[in-house]
């Protein structure tokens, strides 16, 4: 259970409600899933947490797949169970295989076994690596 509980539609205040009304017409749904309605208790900062979302998550030049793939990515890494399921479903909505999303999965094991070795051994950046940071 959500430390503060969950905030529905009716309970809402009406600058929360503003939030889930545009949440439900961005995504073109009927609900709001239990993320936003356990921030809501800031309304500020679901507020600003949705806009930000809503920008970053929009088309780019990144499609949304490879967006919705990316932070499987990270929230396998972060072990956080909510976000693992949650962007899941909208990859898979947004045209995710099984196959693909196997594959992610063998990358993002060997993404962080690899990145532990490197932090153990202390391994310098390569400088050839570093040049392609540079203007």
């Amino acid at each position: 259970m959500s430390l503060f509980g969950l905030i529905e539609y009716a309970d809402a205040s009406p600058e929360v409600r503003a939030v889930y009304d545009d949440i439900m017409a961005t995504r073109k749904t009927d609900w709001i899933n239990n993320f936003w309605k356990a921030i809501a208790h800031d309304p500020v900062m679901l507020k600003r947490t949705w806009e930000d979302i809503k920008q970053i998550m929009s088309p780019g030049a990144l499609d949304p797949l490879t967006k919705e793939m990316i932070y499987i990515a990270v929230s396998v890494t972060n072990l956080c169970e909510y976000c693992i399921a949650s962007h899941t479903a909208s990859a898979k909505n947004k045209g995710m295989t099984d196959a693909q999303f196997k594959e992610l999965m063998s990358v993002v094991g060997m993404a962080n076994e690899t990145n532990r070795l490197v932090a153990g051994y202390q391994v310098e950046v390569d400088e050839r690596f570093k040049a392609g940071f540079r203007s």
